[in-house]
């Protein structure tokens, strides 16, 4: 039996030698690999991340997957979205990655997918049911090891059109994308400084997590000190990507969707673009002012990806930092390879990325809201909001994901995690005076449903 905590909507997650053994990832390996084998498939590629305890983690489920008769080609230490690549390049029936992506360095985990397509949610439930159930075919597989790393470079760098040299700045976090950046920046023109580049799965240098501020003043300090053209960092696993403009203001998920939309737009006039319902109002204003169709998603990779490839859009993205792009590439969060389509613009643009931020409309809006709330409650918080705002005068209110009320002020968002115990909130408003109204009603919205409303700043 698995920990059923660890059977997350995304993704497999949980605390090593606690909630994920080394025995529960063998025998996913087992059932995943059954999976493979009845869906026709006779391989699986594997990666594992930079945690400590990723090499022991990959090793069961090597064992776990042989023992039912699948390949299992290995491609080693390296950033999720390579091994992404690598089920692609080597036409696997699916990929497993050993991966933590964030999450403070006791966790560990697992993201899958099975023939070209994300796995989770159901999917991973029914994982979880095949192990109960010991469920597994059995055969005598094989493992090779597989050096994808070099095509892997070569297909990042192959969209980078010839523009003017830049000076960037880079922050892998001493994550896994660390493990092939000095060879990806030895491809570009113009001067690229590395920082936090070894791999260490302690982390020492700040948590990997670019979608919060604090973790990007390394790269802030670096893009300051070297008079950079802007600075770009990466999450733990490399499929999540932060930006820093070259006057040290964050460029945010949203932000980032707008600009490297742009050339896709001039190509391919009337696209679909997708973007979260975290997202900026000014996203999906922009998109559509040039020429774009604006399309809002339920909040999730997975689902993204999902949405991607059943909308045919060229590009997608979320708040988080995972960036999609089906126009020239695979249609998986790959920021190594945002990052490359980012360099693009900068190298063939005559404004500078500041320059681009600073035409946006600007807006005023929170951080991300995270709202302590149990898990068997957080779903039933939102029904009783979207209940109570029925039929209220003067607002909208659109249910993608959560609620996202529109009103004469700007909008608010209480939408519940599929990932943790926590309701997620944000507001944005065109000023400080208007934003106050806006979080004043969150915060009465979670007041009356019985839920600490301070994280508003109530």
């Amino acid at each position: 039996m698995l920990d059923p905590s660890i059977l997350r909507e995304y993704d497999i997650r949980g605390v090593v030698g606690r909630t994920l053994t080394e025995d529960g990832v063998r025998a996913i390996g087992r059932a995943f690999g059954t999976l493979v084998v009845r869906s026709g498939g006779g391989s699986v590629a594997v990666g594992y991340d930079g945690r400590l305890s990723s090499p022991a983690l990959e090793a069961a489920l090597v064992e776990g997957l042989k023992s039912t008769g699948v390949r299992v080609q290995r491609i080693g230490l390296g950033p999720t979205p390579m091994l992404y690549f690598a089920t692609k390049h080597l036409a696997a029936g699916g990929g497993m990655m050993i991966t933590g992506s964030h999450n403070p360095p006791e966790y560990n985990g697992i993201k899958m997918v099975l023939g070209s397509k994300a796995f989770y949610g159901d999917a991973i439930q029914g994982l979880g049911r095949m192990v109960a159930e010991q469920d597994f075919v059995t055969g005598e597989g094989t493992a090779e090891a597989c050096d994808v790393a070099g095509v892997y470079i070569d297909r990042l760098v192959r969209d980078l059109p010839a523009g003017r040299p830049l000076t960037v700045a880079w922050d892998p976090g001493n994550g896994a994308a660390g493990a092939v950046l000095r060879r990806l920046c030895e491809r570009l023109p113009g001067r690229h400084i590395i920082i936090n580049e070894k791999v260490d799965g302690t982390f020492p240098s700040h948590h990997p997590d670019p979608t919060v501020e604090e973790n990007l003043d390394d790269l802030k300090a670096c893009v300051a000190e070297n008079g950079c053209d802007f600075g770009i960092g990466f999450d733990g696993d490399g499929d999540r990507i932060g930006v820093i403009d070259g006057d040290g203001r964050v460029v945010w998920g949203d932000q980032l969707l707008i600009i490297l939309a742009g050339p896709i737009l001039e190509e391919l006039p009337g696209a679909t673009i997708i973007a979260d319902v975290k997202s900026s109002r000014v996203f999906f204003e922009e998109i559509e002012r040039r020429g774009g169709k604006a399309l809002m998603s339920r909040t999730g990779h997975s689902l993204i990806k999902t949405l991607l490839a059943e909308t045919g859009a060229p590009l997608a993205g979320e708040m988080s930092g995972h960036i999609f792009f089906a126009h020239r590439y695979y249609g998986f969060d790959d920021a190594l390879y945002a990052a490359m389509r980012f360099l693009a613009v900068a190298m063939t643009s005559q404004l500078s990325i500041a320059e681009m931020l600073n035409a946006l409309p600007k807006m005023v809006n929170t951080p991300e809201l995270r709202i302590d709330c149990a898990d068997d409650r957080k779903f039933a918080v939102i029904e009783e909001v979207r209940a109570r705002l029925r039929g209220v005068d003067g607002i909208t209110v659109q249910e993608i994901d959560g609620v996202r009320v529109n009103t004469a002020d700007g909008w608010w968002l209480l939408r519940a995690s599929n990932t943790q115990p926590v309701l997620v909130g944000r507001c944005e408003a065109p000023d400080a005076k208007c934003l106050g109204r806006l979080t004043a009603e969150l915060a009465r919205q979670l007041t009356l449903s019985g839920v600490d409303p301070r994280a508003v700043g109530h």
